[in-house]
């Protein structure tokens, strides 16, 4: 019923902002550590986890690579990555601004855009939970943090 691991396929830590790739590490340490996630089976019933999720972009669909606990594969779904964009795209200039307020050291700017963060990462969770209903059973929270590795992988893309 959990997220034993999620590998960000293709990860080159450390090629990213600091501030973005402390959001990645605690994603994918709160994944670890409570997530609700199910992958329903051919015959529509839940399976059973720990699941291993390998996350990537690839060719413009965003791939959910479902492995069992001893990384056997059992699915690979694919989304299209176009619904998330702008939501993306909205996340890195957040980011971009958050960076630049911390730099000038503009507190009460750092919260509203902290505020404006947590409306995206609600937006981007529920954009989430939508597009994998009838493949994988997600909670907010697990949506949320997914999320959070989704803006991650695509800036890296954007990066290469």
């Amino acid at each position: 019923m959990t997220l034993e691991r999620v590998i960000l396929d293709n990860d080159t830590r450390g090629t990213l902002p600091p501030f973005i790739e402390a959001d990645r590490e605690q994603a994918v340490a709160d994944l670890a550590a409570a997530s609700h996630f199910q992958v329903f089976g051919r015959d529509g019933d839940l399976t059973e986890g720990p699941y291993v999720l390998h996350l990537t972009i690839n060719e413009g669909r965003l791939v959910f690579d479902i492995r069992t606990a001893g990384d056997a594969p059992m699915i690979a779904i694919g989304l299209a990555l176009g619904p998330f964009r702008g939501l993306v795209k909205d996340y890195q200039m957040l980011v971009d601004s958050h960076i630049k307020a911390v730099e000038e050291g503009r507190e009460a700017r750092i919260q509203a855009i902290d505020m404006g963060r947590r409306g995206l990462h609600d937006e981007g969770a529920k954009l989430m939970t939508d597009r994998l209903a009838g493949k994988i059973d997600i909670d907010f929270d697990t949506a949320r943090r997914l999320f959070t590795l989704v803006c991650v992988l695509a800036q890296r893309v954007s990066a290469r």
